[in-house]
């Protein structure tokens, strides 16, 4: 996996000139890379691509140019790139009702330890959720969490050659899968070793 370093990324002034080119090409990528599950919650797989987009933005935005500050935003957002045996997301709950979100957010606590993805009809993996800190408490979870799947040898080698790929949650209210489509599928592959 590329690693993201302060070298792999534009200046300000040039990123502002390719800004445009770079965000059309990362939107084109994230449809590949993109995976609903019901009507309201997403994966969003990232990967080396989307998060140095990420810290551009945030770069960019902040207008941060000096190199202890740009490895600030660097440490925060590359553990967010997968390393060759997981794949890793950001996942995002989605109800566009202020007082129906609040609710839900409620009732579908714990969700983020629920997220699975399994190969043909192996053994399910659930991802580890929001390593950096806690996004949930006794009450209700985050609308944002950030999971990772993390996968031994045997499972890479399964999963690569899996015939169908699922995701789904197993929570209580909110219990879905999906197939992955084979453009999503064989984009999220190249994240493994």
């Amino acid at each position: 996996m590329a690693n993201l370093t302060f070298d792999s990324l534009l200046s300000l002034k040039d990123y502002e000139k390719q800004r445009e080119q770079i965000k059309t090409d990362v939107i084109k990528h994230k449809k590949h890379r993109s995976v609903m599950i019901g009507e309201h919650i997403i994966l969003l797989f990232e990967d080396f691509k989307t998060i140095r987009y990420q810290v551009q933005e945030m770069l960019r935005i902040e207008k941060i140019t000096q190199q202890e500050d740009v490895e600030d935003e660097l440490s925060a957002y590359t553990p967010l790139i997968p390393d060759g045996n997981n794949l890793k997301a950001t996942m995002l709950i989605m109800y566009p009702n202020v007082s129906q979100r609040k609710k839900m957010l409620t009732k579908l606590n714990g969700i983020e330890n629920e997220v699975w993805i399994c190969a043909d009809n192996l053994k399910r993996v659930f991802a580890i959720s929001d390593e950096d800190l806690e996004r949930s408490n006794e009450r209700k979870t985050s609308a944002v969490h950030f999971l990772r799947f993390q996968f031994d040898e045997e499972y890479i080698k399964s999963i690569k050659s899996a015939k169908k790929i699922s995701i789904g949650i197993n929570h209580l209210d909110y219990e879905l899968s999906t197939e992955l489509s084979d453009n999503i599928a064989e984009s999220l592959l190249d994240d493994l070793d």
